[in-house]
């Protein structure tokens, strides 16, 4: 497995390497990233072969200044042991300095869903999302990058990014890999208190009972009282957003007549949880 630590030596690989699928990732692993890095390898392996590669970054753009970029979990050394496990074929590693060079004045933002949901409690992060992939994508210059459906709001501003800018990259939506309790993978959630973890999975359960609750016709209203009763008996779980939005671009829905998304932000102490579940009307057709 190659180790590209700046963005020369990562651009000297590439230029030897084919067809390409990228994985971008701020580190701290866990089998979410993996499965990921399975995708990528699987949809190469549908179109002829290539080669897989990971970026670990941890983004300075995307945190806010209240945000935990100092605390956010760092584990080069397990993630490049994982990596290498997993069959990747070169990993990026730059150094913020290398990414962001100084005097940098351009940035780039999908103005519309960047301001929505996750991004009205959290301004900018979006915007530090779609400058730090575009960079990531014009460095890397895959073929393919996947991006896992836990972020859903990511995904779709990614999609619409590379979509506008006509970015030739295809983007492989990987589903949500889950704790055996049910709580949605990330690395943030080795910075919960072992009463917090406990506590967690009533997202999950949250979400399932909503999803089922929709396929059988229940309406708008409903679905949000419930959403928050069950979460509310979590008492070290505290709201931040609930949205129902149309699955396919975000947009507001009046009523539930096509595949919706339930989106989840929900703080544990410190640390913010995100989730989603795409739920489906009867009679409709799921959406990915």
């Amino acid at each position: 497995m190659q180790i590209c630590r700046d963005k020369q030596a990562m651009r000297d690989w590439r230029g030897q390497a084919g067809r390409i699928a990228l994985v971008p990732t701020m580190g701290a692993l866990h089998a979410g990233h993996l499965s990921l890095v399975a995708h990528a390898r699987t949809w190469l392996d549908a179109g002829g072969g290539g080669r897989v590669v990971a970026s670990i970054f941890v983004n300075p753009t995307q945190f806010g200044p209240n945000e935990d970029l100092a605390t956010y979990p760092r584990d080069e050394e397990n993630d490049l042991v994982l990596l290498r496990q997993a069959g990747c074929d070169a990993v990026f590693l730059p150094t913020v300095a290398d990414i962001y060079r100084p005097g940098a004045q351009t940035v780039v933002e999908v103005t519309g869903l960047s301001r929505i949901l996750m991004g009205r409690l959290r301004p900018g992060h979006f915007r530090g999302v779609a400058t730090v992939v575009t960079k990531l994508f014009n460095i890397v210059q895959p073929d393919a990058a996947a991006f896992g459906e836990k972020d859903y709001q990511q995904l779709a501003v990614i999609r619409q990014m590379v979509a506008d800018l006509d970015m030739p990259v295809e983007i492989l939506p990987v589903p949500t890999v889950r704790e055996p309790d049910g709580l949605a993978m990330s690395s943030r959630n080795r910075r919960l208190s072992p009463a917090e973890r406990a506590a967690a999975p009533v997202l999950n359960r949250a979400l399932d009972r909503a999803a089922q609750m929709i396929a059988d016709g229940a309406n708008l209203p409903a679905v949000r009282a419930e959403l928050r009763r069950i979460i509310r008996t979590e008492p070290l779980g505290q709201i931040r957003s609930i949205d129902i939005r149309d699955a396919a671009d975000l947009s507001r829905v009046g009523a539930i007549r096509r595949p919706v998304v339930i989106l989840l932000a929900v703080r544990f102490g410190d640390v913010l949880l995100i989730d989603q579940r795409v739920a489906v009307p009867k009679g409709e057709m799921n959406v990915r």
